[in-house]
């Protein structure tokens, strides 16, 4: 039959030749290479899908998984001359979503050349929507336009109107996370980078193997204390948090003597401070009471380097917790938009806010203090 549909389905190695003539055909710069898309099929974390007829590759679509984010990105897509206009590209595109979907990922973003209209138009009929451009993209200076579809029909998570408020330093996630919380509160706080310095220099406690100290559940709750917000802790080690990876022991010593001091504050202030885990589900039920809770995450399952890292949930709903992170990965082409209301697996998330050997957990719930009201 003339018009029978092309047949979808994973590409193979074999198939590598006929995706490098289609990549060559369909693509004037910017192409993906052999060595790219042999890695691609065989160790990468992706999924390549090819439209077949009688045994010609009509069209192919590339779909990347990130480790850790329940985010996919659409890679690239190709069609050849002869086989467009017959409604591929879509086909392509929802073959697409459903790889994405069946590896749990609750969006699927892309970048289109903004002198690319056909593509523009293919996505946003199919229900994609522009939220943002990357200036100098390509290899010609062109921009790229950045598009984002909701995969999950009827997801609906609830979030809380968390503003976003970017680390301007490596080692500030902690009041920066407990900025966006605080602001969620009370919208009239001004986030500024004062602030931010001046919460670390109050509830910094730790000293990383270099550079300067890292903030602790117990000093980010006496911040927000003081700014009266009302705080709870949550967190599974009685001891001295991190002091394992700090080898100096004059610094064991400092932190010890910080970490008491903060103790005997929190006391003092009645601040509760429970020596026992939450699982997403406390926290979640925490969070539906009103309170905003930060969270230590291992930033390895996500960033691949291995330091103690602050979040703040923005929400959860069945299948994911919703996440900003203060922290913007540049250097792998991420933007702001990445951070904003991360998708992480719920069960991801679970292992993800376990630090170190041990498995330190640390959860600080920020909330409106009594006296606040409930007018926001």
């Amino acid at each position: 039959m003339v018009n029978e549909s092309p047949r979808i389905r994973p590409a193979i190695l074999s198939d590598l030749g006929a995706l490098l003539r289609l990549e060559n055909v369909c693509f004037d710069s910017d192409r993906i290479s052999r060595r790219q898309f042999r890695y691609l099929l065989t160790r990468g974390r992706a999924s390549t899908l090819v439209a077949e007829r009688d045994g010609d590759l009509l069209g192919y679509v590339l779909v990347l998984f990130s480790r850790a984010t329940s985010v996919a990105r659409l890679y690239s897509i190709a069609v050849t001359a002869q086989a467009r206009g017959q409604g591929l590209g879509q086909t392509l595109v929802k073959a697409a979503e459903d790889a994405a979907w069946e590896q749990e990922r609750a969006y699927l973003r892309l970048e289109i050349r903004r002198d690319n209209l056909a593509s523009q138009t293919l996505f946003e009929q199919a229900g994609y929507r522009r939220f943002g451009v990357l200036s100098d993209y390509y290899e010609d200076h062109m921009e790229a336009l950045r598009y984002e579809k909701t995969l999950s029909p009827g997801l609906k998570p609830e979030l809380k109107r968390v503003p976003f408020y970017e680390q301007t330093l490596d080692f500030t996630c902690g009041p920066s996370s407990l900025m966006m919380a605080m602001q969620s509160l009370r919208p009239e706080l001004e986030l500024s980078r004062t602030l931010e310095l001046r919460i670390w220099r109050e509830s910094t406690t730790i000293f990383m193997t270099s550079g300067h100290g890292g903030c602790g559940p117990l000093g980010l709750a006496l911040a927000a204390h003081r700014r009266g917000f009302a705080v709870e802790v949550f967190v599974s080690d009685t001891g001295v948090l991190l002091v394992a990876s700090v080898r100096s022991p004059e610094k064991k010593e400092v932190m010890r003597l910080v970490h008491e001091d903060m103790l005997a504050e929190a006391g003092q202030l009645g601040i509760p401070i429970r020596y026992e885990t939450l699982s997403v589900d406390g926290i979640q039920r925490c969070w539906d009471t009103g309170a905003v809770p930060l969270v230590l995450i291992s930033s390895y399952r996500i960033y691949q380097e291995k330091f103690p890292h602050w979040v703040v949930i923005t929400g959860f709903d069945e299948h994911f917790v919703y996440v900003h992170d203060p922290y913007i990965d540049y250097a792998n082409g991420e933007t702001r938009l990445d951070s904003l209301d991360m998708p992480i697996q719920r069960d991801e998330f679970t292992r993800m806010a376990r630090y170190g050997r041990v498995g330190l957990q640390a959860v600080v719930l920020i909330s409106r203090s009594k006296h606040e009201g409930m007018e926001h």
